[in-house]
């Protein structure tokens, strides 16, 4: 079994990437699509990928082409909840939580 990479190092990776998808965490927070639980899983799932060179590498793509956010890349662990969250948002608006 991998051990689990550095909490900070994938704490920023996840922020960076919630960034690249157009995720607003705190929003989702504040609206209830994110509890803190669900924070904290998503660290800890980044935490447990056996290739996070690769997300860097693509948010450092993303982020030199100042690119409109974009899907997370298949290979970043928490792809279906940036999707979620980034559906939720979009349904919210125009709504204020």
């Amino acid at each position: 079994m991998k051990p689990l990479g550095d909490v900070k190092e994938h704490f920023w990776l996840v922020q960076r990437m919630a960034r690249a998808t157009g995720t607003d965490l705190d929003a989702a927070q504040d609206c209830g699509e994110l509890k803190v639980e669900d924070w904290a899983a998503m660290v800890t799932r980044c935490r447990g990928c056996a290739g996070p060179e690769s997300c860097r590498d693509w948010l450092d793509t993303a982020e030199r082409a100042e690119a409109d956010p974009q899907p997370a890349p298949g290979i970043c662990m928490n792809r279906a909840v940036f999707a979620r969250l980034g559906t939720a948002q979009d349904r919210k608006e125009t709504v204020t939580c």
